[in-house]
């Protein structure tokens, strides 16, 4: 093989990696978009359908990062329109992102709400029926009354 050849091998195999990336990066931005709408609806973060999918494609994008980094990976592309197509992308996925964790923090705050709200409603329950005053020692005794019937 020539060194010409190679190199258009070793270009095709980069532009073929390079659209697979951006594929992989529209499938989490759709998936991570679709999940900032429920979230936008007030769908508590544990009952969204998406978090598996979008943890599993953002381990995908993870890797693929890290492995630029360390070199093991070259993700040079010649074509510019591709180059363009890719930083696009990847800037839109950063938006996604990016707002998804606003909504999400959001929506940890509000379940925090919610569970802090039957909390405070369990302790009041407790402190109406409970014999023991705020000091933690026993109240005064509440007026029982026990009566016997007896017939004769």
């Amino acid at each position: 093989m020539s060194v010409a050849q190679a190199r258009t091998t070793n270009a095709a195999n980069g532009d073929v990696r390079i659209k697979s990336l951006i594929t992989l990066i529209d499938t989490l931005t759709a998936l991570v978009a679709e999940e900032n709408a429920e979230l936008a609806k007030g769908l508590p973060a544990s009952r969204l359908k998406q978090v598996d999918e979008k943890n599993r494609l953002a381990e995908m994008f993870e890797r693929t990062v890290a492995e630029c980094a360390a070199g093991t990976t070259s993700l040079n592309v010649r074509d510019r329109i591709l180059r363009e197509q890719l930083m696009e992308r990847i800037l839109k996925l950063r938006m996604a992102m990016d707002e998804n964790l606003v909504r999400l923090r959001a929506a940890i705050e509000a379940s925090n709400g919610r569970i802090e709200a039957v909390m405070q409603a369990i302790r009041e329950q407790i402190a109406a029926v409970s014999p023991y005053g705020a000091s933690g020692r026993v109240a005064a005794a509440r007026a029982v009354s026990s009566g016997t019937s007896r017939s004769a």
